[in-house]
């Protein structure tokens, strides 16, 4: 299968998988309203279909909705192994153990 990560998310909860809430967004201003109903922050995730987001700047904390706006403007756009960023998800962010 060639699935983006919020498609592989939607799939697991279609089988009652339990996955934590997001939504995938193409503007940086829909972070703001997404981060809000998520408690105030969230994380920031490119969505591409290639390995190694996070070590090349495509995976962010946000812990306002003011910085998830500025993190998703920072990753829209951005080139990740020749795959440019067109979309974020917008994730909550996992309880500490």
């Amino acid at each position: 299968m060639d699935l983006f990560e919020y498609q592989a998310r939607d799939l697991f909860a279609k089988h009652d998988v339990p996955v934590l809430a997001g939504e995938v967004i193409d503007t940086p201003e829909a972070a703001r309203e997404i981060t809000e109903r998520l408690g105030g922050k969230s994380v920031v995730k490119a969505q591409v279909k290639v390995g190694g987001r996070g070590k090349a700047g495509g995976v962010k904390l946000a812990a306002t909705p003011d910085e998830a706006v500025a993190r998703a403007t920072d990753i829209l756009g951005m080139d990740i192994k020749g795959h440019t960023v067109h979309k974020v998800m917008i994730a909550e962010t996992a309880p500490e153990i």
